[in-house]
């Protein structure tokens, strides 16, 4: 199955990000971009692709465990940005951003020791994609609305291990459906 771990903004940040992407709807060229639904914004802290049925529950104790020892810290939806010119547009994070990299490269470090191929190792970048291009797209006007959007602060106390069920319909628009098939409250232990 194709999986990854993940940190899920609340319903209320989620609504206000929902009024933000209203928005950037409405900007020129909107119609050039794939957007993202709203069941599908998270923060991806570790993807790990397809993982046989063997190792998940190996994984699953590890990220338990992960969960164990992290202390809630505070978040918030704030700014955005860009990967690939304009073939990726998101949402940005700030508050204890620190405190999100710890959590992804433990996410990371879980997965390698349960035996999941991961790839190199790339330095985390907080973000929550809203959009998405086949082409390039100049996204600036964009990115220069949501650099004034900050949501309100929550408090991040769970990580959710996510699968990721690709569209198969080929239907236009279609989203891939995510399900959480794991879900560790924080401990702060150790």
């Amino acid at each position: 199955m194709r999986l990854f771990a993940a940190v899920l903004p609340p319903e209320h940040v989620v609504h206000e990000l929902a009024a933000e992407v209203a928005k950037l709807k409405r900007l020129p060229g909107a119609e050039r971009l794939r957007w993202t639904g709203r069941p599908g914004w998270h923060f991806t802290l570790a993807f790990y692709g397809e993982v046989t049925d063997d190792l998940v529950p190996d994984l699953s104790d590890r990220l338990a465990r992960v969960a164990r020892r992290t202390h809630p810290f505070d978040l918030a939806l704030c700014g955005g940005g860009q990967f690939g010119h304009g073939k990726a547009l998101w949402a940005g994070a700030y508050g204890d951003v620190e405190a999100l990299r710890l959590l992804a490269d433990r996410a990371e470090a879980a997965a390698r020791k349960a035996g999941v191929p991961m790839g190199e190792h790339r330095r985390y970048k907080a973000h929550l994609t809203v959009a998405r291009s086949r082409d390039s797209v100049d996204v600036r006007p964009y990115v220069d609305l949501l650099r004034e959007f900050t949501s309100r602060t929550w408090s991040v106390s769970e990580l959710v291990l996510v699968r990721s069920n690709l569209p198969r319909s080929g239907a236009v628009g279609e989203q891939p459906r995510y399900e959480a098939v794991g879900r560790w409250e924080f401990g702060g232990v150790g």
